[in-house]
């Protein structure tokens, strides 16, 4: 009996399902906000305000003091439409979808994907928090360990949505590193068959090849805070550069002497240094250059908003995580879902229905629209999916240098 044609709907069912399975990093990252977007009278336009948990002090006695409820938001702009075009002939059309999906769909799914995971891996430079040894491929549980007691610090829930996504490296070392290390019997069985981690230590494990990477600086000299900044601002000044063509590079994580983290509810001070992240590449004038850094500096004085112990000082030693010299390191990455956000919208359909099928999986929404060659008896075929992303808590997440 002949084969069924397929339909696009069968097309974009098998599509979708390809590109899903494919997402390492964007699978487990928040995805609450996709219905925002295209609601038929209803449009936002393509930024979505997304809400973050308002702050509040505590009282001390009997007196009441109350507070305003003031939410923060961070804008989530779905601007990045990316899909891959393709061109079928009839008899492509009469396979069966297995064979039509290992043939043709899976490739190119495969990349879509890769693409859309690659870019949303970029909010790994949005993250501050830091652990393990630059130079050094992470494979102890120690390093581990020390990443979940940032995301714990932090506040980050343990209700079974945090993830760490590693690189092929990363992996191979971590697996051999754990193994055995307080696992059952069928999970040891399944990483050695595999050379994968599913779950273990409270986190779920995905390989991705698209782990980002950091390049520092070139620079030499002892940096040092000059002037200083002020509360709910976001530059700090620094001098000690070696010349006026030295670099720092966006990515590049710091520390500031005697500027400590504190206990996000208590404002307790922590006995770590708080961690900054440069949101800009910067080049040194003579040695001095400004740095813009995040998050915010909110000293003593900020109420709810406090995220440090003291503000900087001038003469304040300024520490780069990691070595100079234009050196590369891997960004393995650990985080609470909420830390990320994702959003997919759903894009028109033509006014020809039937050429044209748009799907969601799992929050992730894809349009195929088939069209007609008529003289080569061929039908051109286009995919898209219409993303954004934001970080919007990056201090529940934390780096794992390599």
């Amino acid at each position: 009996m002949a084969n069924t044609l397929l339909t696009i709907d069968m097309v974009t069912l098998e599509s979708l399902a390809v590109l899903h399975g494919n997402l390492a990093f964007v699978k487990n990252v928040n995805r609450d906000y996709d219905s925002a977007f295209g609601k038929t009278g209803a449009k936002i336009g393509d930024t979505l305000r997304v809400r973050k948990p308002p702050q509040y002090t505590v009282r001390s006695g009997a007196v009441m003091s109350a507070q305003n409820a003031t939410e923060t938001y961070v804008s989530l702009p779905v601007t990045s439409q990316k899909g891959v075009d393709l061109n079928f002939s009839s008899v492509d059309f009469a396979l069966k979808i297995d064979d039509f999906s290992d043939r043709f769909l899976r490739p190119a799914m495969s990349v879509l994907a890769s693409q859309i995971d690659y870019d949303a891996l970029s909010m790994t430079t949005s993250v501050a928090n830091s652990v393990g040894t630059p130079g050094t491929t992470p494979a102890t549980y120690q390093v581990w360990g020390d990443a979940q007691a940032v995301l714990d610090n932090a506040l980050a829930p343990r209700d079974g949505n945090r993830t760490a996504i590693l690189n092929p490296q990363a992996m191979a070392r971590t697996v051999d590193g754990l193994k055995g290390l307080f696992q059952a019997g069928d999970a040891i069985a399944d990483q050695y068959r595999s050379g994968v981690m599913s779950r273990a230590i409270d986190l779920k494990w995905a390989i991705d090849q698209n782990i980002r990477s950091v390049t520092m600086g070139t620079r030499t000299g002892t940096t040092l805070v000059t002037g200083n900044p002020a509360t709910a601002t976001a530059t700090v000044n620094v001098d000690g550069l070696g010349g006026a063509t030295q670099t720092v590079k966006a990515g590049e994580v710091i520390t500031i002497g005697s500027v400590f983290d504190v206990n996000a509810e208590t404002k307790a001070t922590l006995t770590n240094l708080k961690q900054f992240v440069v949101t800009a590449d910067a080049v040194g004038v003579s040695s001095e250059v400004p740095l813009l850094v995040s998050p915010t500096f909110y000293g003593p004085t900020s109420g709810a908003l406090q995220n440090i112990s003291a503000l900087p000082v001038d003469g304040a030693a300024v520490t780069f995580y990691g070595t100079t010299t234009a050196t590369v390191y891997p960004q393995n990455l650990i985080f609470h879902k909420d830390a990320f956000t994702f959003a997919t919208v759903d894009l028109k359909l033509p006014r020809v229905s039937e050429m044209a099928a748009r799907k969601v999986m799992d929050g992730i929404s894809m349009r195929i629209w088939e069209g007609q060659d008529i003289v080569n008896d061929a039908f051109p075929v286009r995919s898209d999916v219409l993303y954004g992303y934001v970080a919007t808590r990056p201090e529940l997440a934390c780096r794992v240098w390599g």
